[in-house]
């Protein structure tokens, strides 16, 4: 009996040993504490309802007129200094006249020479003529018919010749006239090099630039998901990265038809990128090269009876909002929209300004 009542409180033992390992690995669940979630309440307002297109990009000079040498030749002066102000038809240098001007002379004497061996050949031909007048035989009067059309096209090339080097003669002697050049338009003038003044000039090499302070543009790029929705005269808000406090206008110029070249638009993978042209309205601050934002305004509706666009559930085509009936009951009420926004949706039909729809 003694035995048997050991082996039965070992067995308890064992079956609370068990018992509180069991429980040790398993503990019991925690009781959540639950709360009724309280719904977030819209009003139906009156708002304006804009739509923008965010844009960077870089400001530039409206109107830019390049100059150009008129000739090669050296530097005899120079009347300005970079950034100085100019206006139309003021000197900005002069050309060595030298080398231009003893051209002309040698064109000249060419051509003079030309003309006196013309008429000379004229008269000793008409001599000739005159001597053979009397010659009849058959083999003369060929030779002498051969001897005339022989003069005739040596006139006639002599007389291209000619002609082409008047050409030359009137181009020298305009680059002779150009030789004090004046500026092209009023504004700032600005060397390609500000740092050096050539004092020889190629053909046709740049110089600088004369820039009108007063105009500049907004270039900035569009992809593609954007481009249709700019036009022409859309009002742009405009801010600079260097003054992030300025608030600047422009308005769009230009929209371009083709998308920006560059090897990046050879990848299929690549958005295209459009670019916009802004004109802005004159300010201090504004000069070239400025790194800009703008935010072009594509849609603006005044008035509009908007509800927040959370709060609007959609059904494949179908639209609707969960309407406050009050003391604490909802209904689903579809509804029509029009303009959309990030913030807000117009609503056409179903709502009035006043009403409560409620998120859940």
């Amino acid at each position: 009996m003694k035995k048997k009542i050991k082996w039965i409180i070992i067995g308890l033992i064992l079956i609370g040993i068990s018992f509180g390992l069991y429980k040790l690995g398993n503990p019991s669940a925690p009781v959540a504490i639950t709360t009724d979630n309280q719904p977030i309440t819209f009003q139906v307002k009156k708002e304006t309802l804009v739509n923008k297109v965010e844009v960077k990009g870089k400001s530039l000079y409206e109107q830019e007129t390049l100059v150009y040498a008129p000739y090669g030749s050296e530097v005899s002066s120079w009347t300005v200094v970079d950034g100085q102000q100019v206006k139309k038809g003021d000197i900005l240098f002069t050309m060595d006249q030298r080398a231009v001007q003893n051209e002309i002379t040698q064109m000249e004497a060419v051509l003079r020479k030309a003309k006196l061996e013309g008429e000379l050949s004229d008269y000793l031909s008409q001599l000739n003529d005159d001597s053979k007048a009397l010659e009849t035989s058959e083999e003369e009067r060929k030779r002498t018919l051969v001897e005339k059309e022989m003069n005739r096209i040596t006139k006639e090339l002599n007389e291209v010749t000619n002609s082409i080097q008047a050409k030359e003669l009137q181009q020298k002697k305009k680059m002779l006239n150009e030789s004090v050049y004046r500026s092209p338009a009023t504004g700032i003038f600005l060397f390609d090099n500000p740092n050096k003044r050539p004092q020889a000039l190629g053909n046709n090499e740049y110089v600088g630039k004369v820039v009108d302070l007063n105009k500049l543009q907004f270039i900035a790029l569009v992809g593609e998901q954007d481009i249709f929705r700019i036009k022409e005269g859309m009002s742009v808000q405009v801010k600079m990265n260097a003054m992030k406090q300025l608030n600047l206008a422009g308005k769009v110029l230009k929209v371009s038809k083709f998308a920006k070249t560059g090897s990046d638009q050879n990848s299929l993978d690549q958005a295209a990128q459009f670019e916009v042209v802004i004109v802005l309205e004159p300010n201090e601050y504004l000069i070239a090269g400025l790194s800009l934002n703008g935010a072009i305004e594509t849609e603006r509706k005044e008035m509009a009876t908007v509800v927040p666009t959370l709060a609007i559930s959609r059904e494949q085509d179908k639209h609707f909002v969960m309407f406050d009936l009050g003391n604490g009951q909802y209904e689903r009420r579809d509804i029509k929209i029009g303009m959309e926004t990030a913030e807000f949706t117009e609503v056409l039909e179903g709502l009035k300004e006043g009403d409560q729809v409620v998120l859940q």
